[in-house]
């Protein structure tokens, strides 16, 4: 192996670059080329392959999103379109793949892998925190302490204001951020697809009258739950207690952007190293994770079809403090 590749896939997430520049500095310290693929899978097959040197990734550390870019690509999805990436690959001399990402981007690595043999490393780059294999990845920190700084300041307003106010915040079918900002963010509601149970426990707050005495409430809801998103929640509430002054607010993708925290960069600067690491170990197909602090490789099927959940004792947590 002489020449690699890494590219961004899916949903943008801080950190990102700190972990292409591991990669590319941990490659060129054990001797090995590195060409950056631009727009994922997208660039694959449109040939917008890079080089990338030490000079490539100075500066970039400190910034959010994806200096490679990063697209949802339809064609990567046909077997022609496959082909296609492989043959630009392979002008490029381009011998094993890593791919930052999360699970569309997986599969897409392990599909590539089955047909076309090219060895690929997965780095877990998503801000969902939904990932198999790896406690933490790479953006969830500062997505969290995004959402924890925008509801602290929507606190202030509730305050002034005496009303309730639901907020919305990202993470696909997952609560891990919804959950972790309403522990920090001192919520006295949070509706996660996990907690079956939540929604119950958000009308026994409003039903308490002790807790009704309270002037102002912040209730946090993923933006997968089944109960629906802020806008529903706001007219199912208001409809329920027209007493109360009830309003509603979708963070939305500014959760995905801005400076990366220190945990992110750590994290990611960890992966990307490691990554290197894998694939000179004669890796082809896994994921790299920290797990207890510890390096742990999972299989992309395993990685991919692995259900990961939010903790229970959290869960119960968030609740005691509600009240």
């Amino acid at each position: 192996m002489k020449k690699i590749g890494v590219y961004t896939s899916g949903g943008d997430a801080p950190g990102m670059n700190a972990c292409v520049r591991a990669v590319v500095r941990t490659a060129i310290f054990n001797g090995l080329e590195v060409k950056g693929i631009k727009r994922g899978y997208e660039g694959m097959i449109s040939n917008d392959i890079i080089n990338l040197d030490r000079q490539s990734v100075a500066n970039i550390i400190q910034r959010g999103g994806t200096f490679l870019k990063t697209a949802r690509s339809q064609a990567f999805m046909t077997k022609e379109g496959r082909k296609t990436a492989y043959d630009n690959i392979n002008k490029h001399g381009i011998d094993a793949l890593i791919c930052i990402g999360g699970n569309g981007s997986y599969t897409g690595a392990k599909k590539f892998y089955e047909e076309h043999g090219v060895p690929c490393i997965g780095l877990p780059g998503t801000i969902d925190n939904d990932l198999y294999g790896t406690d933490f990845t790479i953006g969830y920190d500062t997505a969290i302490n995004t959402a924890l700084d925008a509801i602290d300041k929507i606190r202030d307003t509730a305050h002034s204001h005496e009303r309730v106010f639901i907020v919305e915040v990202m993470g696909r079918n997952s609560g891990f951020i919804a959950l972790d900002v309403a522990i920090a963010g001192g919520a006295e509601g949070v509706l996660i697809p996990e907690d079956h149970g939540d929604w119950n426990k958000v009308l026994n707050h409003f039903n308490n009258q002790k807790r009704r005495k309270k002037s102002f409430s912040i209730i946090v809801v993923a933006e997968g739950d089944e109960q629906g998103g802020a806008l529903i929640l706001e007219k199912k509430l208001t409809s329920m207690y027209p007493d109360l002054k009830i309003r509603s607010t979708i963070l939305g993708h500014v959760q995905r952007g801005g400076s990366p925290s220190a945990r992110d960069r750590i994290l990611a600067s960890r992966l990307g190293s490691e990554a290197i690491n894998a694939l000179l170990e004669g890796q082809k197909l896994v994921t790299v994770g920290i797990v207890c602090d510890k390096v742990v490789y999972t299989s992309f099927e395993h990685a991919i079809e692995g259900k990961k959940s939010v903790s229970e004792s959290l869960i119960k947590l968030a609740e005691i403090l509600s009240i």
